[in-house]
């Protein structure tokens, strides 16, 4: 049933829709994208590993793939929680990882509005750098989000970006190109500005969704000197108001803006993701982690301009 779901998605491009799935921990409703499960699975004996993270519970092996487990329950609720036979493992795919989740119950799948999706307040999300991405609006219940890709990077930090990886590019020229970029996470937000700095990209602009930059961008109309405000922009998929994939649809279809470059950068670049992409018109499209690649097709499409 999950992957029927999933196909559904998938066969429209740009509606600015997402379909979440709930599940629940201590009573408490929580969300994930459903692009991000590759499937359910009913809990099994897991394998403790020494010295890992106190949230990982250890390794498990469905048809012969060894998979880390994260105690999801303990990781939020900071201490033990019973484990039940009805316990699930939600197998996840992102970033070119796969990581299993336990949680207590699925609930089933709602399809829903990015605009029905607000940004927590920081009092809920512990400050700026809290691990509910997004409170969605799901019928008559309010879903958290989890931002997934933080609580990985938190448990395992070389798995985030690296700057390393723009060090490794040796010596750069400072660049006068404008870079628009929309990302809803602070923490990704600062290191990707950072990394765009380090590597002479010093003109950047940031924006938490797609619809703040598309206003930004559709402020710029008929300006006849377009290029000395926007040379190219970056956009994750995920974000409350306004998705990558909508954002890219709506500049690649406007024919004042479509000659400008565009990434996807996101942690759901799959095969089908991909695709998608593709069709709407996206230039490049890569993975969240590859940051000095991320940097070198920049300098390939704006070398081409």
């Amino acid at each position: 049933m999950l992957e029927e779901d999933k196909r559904g998605i998938l066969l429209e491009s740009g509606t600015n829709e997402i379909e979440v799935m709930e599940f629940t921990i201590a009573g408490n409703l929580y969300g994930i994208n459903v692009a991000k499960v590759k499937e359910i699975l009913v809990s099994a004996p897991v394998k403790p590993m020494p010295h890992a993270h106190p949230a990982v519970e250890g390794i498990f092996k469905p048809r012969d793939v060894v998979l880390t487990v994260v105690d999801l329950p303990k990781y939020l609720l900071g201490e033990p929680c019973e484990k039940g036979p009805k316990d699930l493992f939600i197998i996840t795919n992102f970033n070119k990882m796969n990581i299993a989740f336990r949680v207590q119950t699925v609930l089933g799948i709602s399809r829903i509005s990015w605009k029905d999706i607000q940004k927590p307040d920081k009092t809920v999300a512990r400050g700026e750098e809290g691990v509910a991405t997004g409170i969605a609006q799901c019928g008559q219940d309010l879903v958290t989000i989890l931002d997934f890709e933080r609580i990985v990077a938190e448990i395992a930090p070389e798995t985030g970006i690296q700057m390393s990886e723009i060090d490794q590019l040796g010596n750069r020229n400072r660049s006068s190109a404008w870079i628009l970029v929309a990302e809803d996470s602070v923490l990704l937000t600062k290191m990707i500005e950072e990394a765009l700095h380090k590597s002479g990209y010093v003109n950047t602009k940031m924006f938490p969704d797609g619809n703040a930059l598309w206003e930004y961008l559709s402020s710029l109309r008929g300006k006849d000197n377009l290029k000395d405000y926007v040379s190219l922009i970056i956009t994750d998929i995920e974000m409350p108001q306004m998705d990558g994939h909508r954002l890219t649809k709506l500049v690649k279809s406007d024919k004042e803006f479509k000659h400008i470059p565009l990434i996807i950068f996101s942690s759901l670049i799959t095969e089908e993701m991909r695709q998608k992409g593709k069709e709407l018109g996206a230039d490049e499209q890569m993975s969240k982690p590859e940051i000095g690649h991320l940097v070198r097709v920049i300098d390939s499409l704006l070398s081409l301009e």
